[in-house]
C-alpha cells in the first residue's frame, strides 16, 4: 500500500503545476482595471502582482506572498490577485506535513480559493485548487467531513466540465480513502477482541464482509466507476488503473463467494499489469 502516498503526492503535485503554469501563463491578461481603488492605487497594486509573479517565478514564495497580499489590499477587485495568492499558500503547502505552519498554508490556500468562488462560483483552477488541498487536510489528520467536502468540489468541476478525467479520477481516489480507512478500523477491532490474529490481506469473516460491504459497498462501486469513467476519458490513466486495482481489492473484501473474491483479486492484479503496460508505452520514444 505504499504506493498510495506517492500517488497523491504526485497528483497533488501535477495539478499545483497546472495551477502554476496557469498563473503565469495569465499574467499579461489580467481583468481590467476596475473603478473601485483610486489610479495610484491600481497602478501599484499591478506593480505588487508582477513583482510577485517573478517572485514565485524564482521559487520565492514568501516574497510572492507578501507581494500578492500588498497587491490585493491596494485593489480588492484586481480579479488574478486573489488567484496568484491562491496559488502560491499552495507552493508553501506540504500534503501530510504535519506541522501547525503547513497546515495553516493549507488553510490559507483554501481561504483564498473559496474566496474566488464567492464571485465567480464557475472558477474551474479554484475549484480544483481547492478540492485537491482539502483531500490532503482530510487525510492527515483523517477528517471524512473533509474528504467529503473535498469530494463535493470534483463533482462540481463534473458538472461545469464532464469530458475532464482527472476529477473522475479524485473522487474515486476519496471513494477508497474512506472505504480503506474503514477497512482498517474493522481489522483492528477484529483483532482487539479475539484471540485470532487477522492479518493486513487475510480476508475479512464472513460476518465482517458482510458488514463492510453492508457500510461501504456503495461508496466501493461508486469509486470502481469513476476510475473505469477516468480511464474511457483517458485511456493511458495509470493513476486511475492503479487506484481501480485498489478498489478491487477492497470490493474483494466484501465478498461472501470465495469464487467472486478471486475474481475481484484476479482483475485487481491485471489491472497492475496496465499499469506497467501504460509506463512503458509512454517511455518509449516515438518514432
Amino acid at each position: 500500500m505504499a504506493v498510495v502516498p506517492r500517488l497523491v503526492r504526485t497528483a497533488f503535485l501535477a495539478l499545483l503545476i497546472s495551477l502554476s503554469a496557469a498563473l503565469l501563463w495569465s499574467t499579461a491578461s489580467a481583468a481590467p482595471l476596475p473603478q473601485a481603488a483610486t489610479e495610484d492605487d491600481r497602478v501599484q497594486a499591478r506593480q505588487f502582482l508582477d513583482k510577485g509573479v517573478e517572485a514565485y517565478k524564482h521559487a520565492q514564495f514568501d516574497d510572492a506572498i507578501a507581494d500578492f497580499k500588498r497587491a490585493k489590499e491596494l485593489d480588492p477587485d484586481l480579479a488574478n490577485a486573489p488567484l496568484y495568492l491562491a496559488i502560491a499558500y499552495s507552493s508553501q503547502y506540504v500534503p501530510g506535513a504535519p506541522s501547525e505552519d503547513n497546515r495553516h498554508n493549507g488553510e490559507l490556500a483554501v481561504q483564498e480559493f473559496q474566496g474566488i468562488l464567492d464571485k465567480d462560483p464557475e472558477n474551474l483552477l479554484a475549484i480544483d485548487g481547492i478540492g485537491s488541498i482539502l483531500y490532503n487536510l482530510g487525510g492527515s489528520p483523517f477528517d471524512v467531513d473533509k474528504l467529503n467536502e473535498s469530494k463535493s468540489y470534483h463533482e462540481k468541476h463534473i458538472q461545469l466540465k464532464p469530458e475532464d478525467p482527472e476529477p473522475y479520477y479524485w473522487v474515486g481516489v476519496i471513494d477508497w480513502s474512506i472505504a480503506f480507512r474503514a477497512n482498517q478500523s474493522l481489522r483492528d477491532e477484529y483483532n482487539q477482541t479475539t484471540a485470532t490474529e487477522l492479518g493486513p490481506i487475510d480476508p475479512l469473516p464472513r460476518a465482517l464482509a458482510s458488514k463492510f460491504n453492508e457500510e461501504y459497498g456503495a461508496i466501493v462501486q461508486e469509486g470502481i466507476e469513476y476510475q473505469k469513467k477516468a480511464m474511457d476519458l483517458k485511456p493511458d490513466y495509470d493513476d486511475a488503473m492503479a487506484y481501480l486495482n485498489l478498489l478491487y481489492r477492497l470490493k474483494a473484501d466484501m465478498e461472501i463467494s470465495p469464487s467472486e473474491r478471486q475474481n475481484d483479486l484476479r482483475m485487481a492484479e491485471e489491472l497492475v499489469d496496465q499499469v506497467k503496460n501504460a509506463k512503458q508505452n509512454r517511455a518509449a520514444p516515438r518514432p
